[in-house]
């Protein structure tokens, strides 16, 4: 093993005075598997985090009423069938012979349980459930859920609604989730019990979790692996350095410079396509003194002509060819072009540093002023220096942006819902996990409503309403044509107002050893229970 490697595996092991020398080291054998990832797996509980790297590890533990396939289809979970028998009721007959990997049959009650519990405070995931939806125990294999307004697309993003065990939470005192920023770790953030392919064997946040399967899987395993080990691993030339030594067998995501250097070895590739998530910039509208700035009794970002001058500021064809190196693509909307059909009829205008200096004037800031800006950096390909290139855009009209820059664990804690919006300025990346425009609008751009959940996600506070109100129609229009041009125009109204700035799509970049196979989706989940390795 590098000592590299050994360094990653075993510093934050030392730290926290934990042992795992003898299984670090352990020969690999022909279906143990090792992966390692830019981030962390911050937290076990499948309702503290929506971030796509989370939902796929757990993914592999627990499992919804439904699935998605290799092409992103929906299938049945652990739901077998749902029907709408009235225009708002939904039935679903669940699984029958599923169990918890700790032995307890899944049943109704774990349904409704988890239907409450993911829309408790300190839940991420409340929007995956209507905040006013009833879940009616109809008998031990069958839940309806009763809604106030039909809504046609309810289970579109329940691959990533974990079901969880009434029983296990309540035995262990874990029936309200565990938000990001909860200064300890609740026994649901250190353990797992769901009724997927994977069961977690051992978990130390920081530096490894050990998945094996689950003998007791309803299902029939498309996997070969016996074990699987990850490893974070920040460091860009550490994690690469890994895959092509051997230590490691999957890497994600591959730095884009060292794309080439990897397709060149004898022993890796680098599998590459393009992804659903869309990168953004978005801004704090709705404070009336912005928590980071030097501007002080009111908010810049509440006038649209400093919107307007953000985003003009900001060279996205830069970013494309200097920053991705070629490997991003430029986006006019906050959804991808594969899936909505008239995103073509929107065009990005080119950057115009002279017009955002004249709007910044126009709006009593000719001098600029200074703003805070939140960024990960190991959540996003080129996260980080993305948000160095807009601080010098920024900078080219007048703003100084006080760049925080951190892993994700610390940043989403900082600026999601439970710890209060606390940003001024940021950078975050979203696939709707519905696939559908209608996520995009309720989740990131509608008005944020706790009674509700709408705007969830909605870091900056950004609100229109009348964008509101036709996204609430969309969700309930089932003529393509007639919805399709809604949701134009609901992204126009976005547009106009300048309530978002977004950046492009990235390319996936997932470094393989030669000798595993695996199935790379379009929303960038490195699923287990679908990789072989010989």
């Amino acid at each position: 093993m590098s000592r590299m490697l050994r360094k990653v595996l075993f510093a934050a092991a030392a730290a926290m005075a934990l042992s795992v020398g003898s299984a670090a080291v352990a020969p690999v054998s022909a279906a143990t598997l090792r992966y390692a990832n830019q981030g962390d797996l911050k937290s076990l509980d499948p309702y503290t985090l929506n971030e796509t790297t989370t939902n796929a590890h757990l993914g592999n533990v627990y499992e919804g009423l439904t699935k998605r396939d290799k092409d992103l289809k929906i299938i049945p979970g652990l739901a077998e069938s749902w029907e709408i028998v009235e225009p708002t009721r939904w039935r679903f007959h669940l699984r029958k012979g599923v169990k918890f990997a700790n032995g307890e049959d899944f049943t109704a009650d774990d349904v409704l349980f988890s239907a409450d519990r993911v829309r408790a405070q300190g839940s991420n995931f409340q929007t995956r459930v209507p905040k006013d939806a009833k879940f009616v125990k109809v008998d031990d294999y069958t839940v309806d859920v009763v809604l106030a307004t039909p809504n046609p697309i309810l289970h579109y993003q329940w691959d990533t609604w974990y079901i969880m065990s009434k029983k296990w939470a309540e035995a262990n005192n874990a029936t309200q989730p565990t938000p990001a920023s909860a200064a300890t770790p609740s026994y649901a953030s250190l353990n797992a019990n769901g009724t997927g392919p994977f069961k977690i064997e051992s978990h130390q946040p920081g530096v490894k979790t050990v998945f094996k399967p689950n003998p007791g899987w309803w299902g029939k395993p498309e996997h070969n692996l016996t074990e699987v080990i990850f490893t974070p691993i920040n460091s860009d030339s550490t994690r690469v350095a890994a895959l092509l030594s051997g230590e490691v067998d999957i890497i994600e995501p591959v730095p884009l410079q060292d794309i080439q250097r990897v397709n060149q070895s004898q022993n890796a590739q680098v599998l590459t396509g393009p992804e659903l998530r869309t990168i953004f910039l978005g801004m704090d509208q709705s404070r009336d003194e912005l928590l980071e700035s030097n501007v002080k009794g009111k908010n810049p970002f509440k006038d649209k002509r400093v919107r307007e001058a953000f985003y003009k500021a900001i060279d996205v064809e830069a970013i494309k060819s200097r920053v991705m190196r070629g490997l991003s693509t430029p986006s006019a909307l906050m959804i991808a072009p594969e899936l909505f059909a008239l995103s073509k009829d929107f065009t990005r205008p080119k950057a115009d540093p002279e017009a955002a200096k004249k709007l910044l004037a126009e709006a009593g800031y000719p001098n600029g002023f200074e703003v805070g800006m939140d960024c990960p950096t190991d959540r996003y390909v080129n996260d980080g220096p993305i948000c160095q290139a807009v601080v010098g855009m920024l900078a080219r009209v007048g703003v100084k942006v006080n760049l925080n820059a951190q892993p994700k664990a610390q940043y989403f804690a900082k600026v999601l819902k439970p710890n209060g919006y606390k940003t001024s300025f940021y950078l975050l990346g979203w696939t709707p996990g519905t696939l559908d425009s209608h996520n995009v609008l309720y989740d990131i751009m509608g008005c944020r409503d706790d009674a509700t959940a709408r705007g969830e996600t909605n870091l900056g506070g950004y609100c229109n309403k009348q964008l509101d109100a036709l996204t609430d129609k969309i969700l309930v229009e089932t003529d393509a044509d007639k919805r399709n041009q809604m949701i134009k125009q609901a992204f126009q109204i976005g547009i106009d107002d300048y309530g978002y700035i977004p950046l492009h799509q990235q390319s996936l970049a997932w470094g393989v050893a030669k000798n595993v196979k695996v199935v790379q989706r379009a929303d960038n989940q490195v699923l287990l229970y679908w990789i072989r390795k010989d």
